[in-house]
């Protein structure tokens, strides 16, 4: 079935992680094909939103304007596509704060689906860590996991045998859209 509703996880998914956070946009590189799968994925009709913990706000690594100033530099490369993101919901907090938008739990991912007025069952949520297919399933909506960023090493663990899992999110789009 073909989704309504796809929603990314950053780093790692559409650029490249760093273990030292994304903290300006010299830093935000993006994966080879990501842009161009997000804009079939617009093309199609189908919403595209980020949801994405950035607790480097909280842990002082970066501010509010550097986040915005990568999501300009993000937004221009996806543009080249003749494309956009319909979204783009991150967890501020710090992994200790205990809030409800921070992933594993599903705050971000509702929050996208009750703004953009989708059903969970219409959904799918592209991540590369354990953290990103717990919230997916509290949100109900259908994990699907790829080997960039900390992929391949959250495949080693899996445990969820009927999670799908893809090279990248070129070939996550290529499947959704065939």
């Amino acid at each position: 079935m073909r989704p309504r509703c796809v929603l990314l996880d950053r780093d790692g998914v559409v650029n490249v992680d760093s273990p030292n956070y994304i903290k300006s946009p010299d830093e935000w590189h993006a994966i080879e094909g990501s842009l161009a799968a997000i804009g079939e994925l617009c093309h199609a009709g189908i919403t595209v939103c980020i949801c994405s913990n950035q607790s480097g706000i909280a842990r002082g690594l970066f501010d509010d304007d550097a986040l915005e100033a990568i999501n300009r530099k993000m937004s221009a490369a996806i543009a080249q596509f003749d494309a956009r993101l319909d979204g783009l919901y991150y967890c501020r907090h710090h992994p200790t704060d205990h809030c409800t938008c921070r992933k594993p739990a599903p705050g971000l991912l509702l929050q996208a689906l009750r703004r953009h007025d989708r059903r969970p069952a219409e959904t799918v949520f592209v991540g590369d860590s354990a953290t990103d297919l717990a919230a997916a399933t509290g949100a109900g909506v259908r994990p699907i996991l790829v080997r960039t960023g900390n992929g391949a090493q959250t495949e080693q663990s899996l445990t969820n045998t009927t999670t799908r899992v893809f090279d990248s999110l070129a070939d996550v789009v290529s499947e959704l859209l065939r």
